[in-house]
């Protein structure tokens, strides 16, 4: 089995991608998050890896003020929010010594599964590390992910003090892939899944074959696919959902409208 690191917007079928390889026998870390009502079966994320990525991403980007934030700049995302941030496109990220080291530790136990939408902007960080390992990129539509993302910030009490709307969500979603589409993928082996090619099986099949692990065909749950969203989306973000649905060989219906 090769390393894995599964990563995407976060709303897109990563946790349902990961959760297909929860029992091949990866380490995914030592104290994954319990499920809840937004994902009843799992995150398969780790509070130490999504908290190497959170401080990653932190040194980058805007700092929300500790008491005028909770007026002011609430559309900036404190620690936990972060797989919310909207990092630009020519950013680097320089890490310190402790990430390092703390980078070192996790990945010393293999063979090892991590998911975090957060790789999207910090994978450059971790690649030194990353031996064996091939990257596993969900995604679905946009504007279903848009729509999915202002639901959980509704609902869960640690999203509720970020300001966030539709069109700075579809932001999120279209930054993410992007990094991944001109930075990432030209290193290393990747392999693209739309979210509806896993609960249909044909993307089962490729994830099975591309890490070499057996993966659960009865954990996908089409039942769990609660939101849908016809809404149209702003032609760059479309532009990259169209190169991804290339990349995984998807025929959406959406776009032969």
């Amino acid at each position: 089995m090769h390393n894995v690191i599964v990563l995407g917007s976060g709303r897109s079928g990563t946790s349902m991608a990961a959760g297909t390889l929860a029992k091949a026998g990866y380490f995914m870390g030592d104290r994954l998050y319990p499920p809840r009502h937004s994902n009843p079966k799992g995150f398969f994320e780790d509070p130490e890896i999504n908290g190497i990525n959170e401080e990653l991403i932190a040194r980058v980007i805007p700092k929300r003020p500790r008491i005028l934030g909770k007026w002011f700049f609430r559309d900036r995302p404190v620690y936990g929010q972060r797989w919310l941030a909207r990092v630009p496109l020519d950013t680097k990220i320089e890490p310190s010594p402790k990430i390092i080291e703390r980078i070192k530790r996790a990945t010393e136990r293999e063979p090892f599964c991590f998911k975090d939408p957060r790789f999207c902007y910090t994978l450059p960080v971790w690649r030194p590390y990353l031996k064996d390992t091939v990257f596993l990129c969900v995604f679905r539509h946009p504007a279903v992910t848009a729509k999915s993302i202002i639901k959980e910030c509704n609902d869960m009490k640690y999203l509720q003090s970020l300001s966030i709307n539709f069109a700075q969500a579809l932001e999120v979603w279209t930054l993410m892939y992007r990094h991944i589409l001109e930075f990432h993928m030209h290193e290393g082996d990747w392999l693209f899944v739309h979210y509806n090619q896993i609960l249909e099986g044909e993307g089962l099949d490729h994830i099975e074959r591309f890490t070499g692990a057996k993966v659960d065909r009865t954990f996908p749950e089409a039942s769990l696919r609660r939101t849908e969203c016809n809404i149209d989306v702003p032609p760059d973000t479309l532009k990259v959902y169209k190169e991804l649905c290339a990349l995984a060989e998807y025929d959406d219906p959406y776009l032969r409208q």
